[in-house]
């Protein structure tokens, strides 16, 4: 549920900030309540369109995991390790991947090669199809929404610096918390 509880360091604006459990607001910090809140609805969001583009492109009964692992597989076309690809995507729990690959496996999207103790994964030509189909939709059903001008890439690519910012803060934190 959305609360909206005034900005604690400007009560004469009284700047309603929409967040989604209004006893975690800081006084320190009240915009990063917001910031959590946009990313729990955007992640969301997110995750069923990319679970409806892979839809479309062709692929039902995939998770927001697995379109993710097979992008990572097929990025730049070179071999991938399980533990690259969690490493990358900043999956801890190597068994979600595992999985996500398995299924890409039995769906011949993926093909493994073991050279002594190492799995390595890469696209099949059925998979590389199937991710520039989805890169099609994706060009057809998002893209009309955006400008493409040089001020709001400037704005999604100082967006994306943030995130990566945050996600290690959250990251070292998750850490700590670990050990509390």
């Amino acid at each position: 549920m959305t609360t909206r509880t005034p900005s604690s360091k400007d009560h004469a604006k009284e700047q309603p900030r929409i967040v989604s459990s209004a006893h975690l607001v800081s006084e320190k910090s009240p915009e990063l309540s917001e910031i959590e809140f946009g990313l729990i609805i955007f992640s969301h969001a997110f995750n069923r369109w990319m679970i409806r583009c892979m839809s479309a492109a062709g692929v039902k009964d995939m998770t927001p995991v697995d379109v993710m692992v097979m992008h990572h597989i097929n990025h730049r076309g070179s071999e991938k390790r399980l533990a690259d690809i969690c490493f990358v995507l900043n999956i801890e729990d190597t068994h979600v991947v595992s999985y996500s690959v398995k299924k890409l496996l039995g769906m011949d999207l993926v093909q493994s090669t073991k050279r002594g103790k190492e799995v390595f994964l890469k696209a099949t030509e059925a998979g590389a199809a199937l991710c520039a189909r989805y890169r099609d939709v994706r060009e057809a059903c998002l893209l009309p929404g955006f400008s493409g001008e040089s001020e709001e890439n400037g704005r999604f690519g100082e967006v994306a610096q943030l995130l990566r910012t945050l996600s290690g803060r959250y990251d070292q934190a998750a850490r700590a918390a670990s050990s509390y």
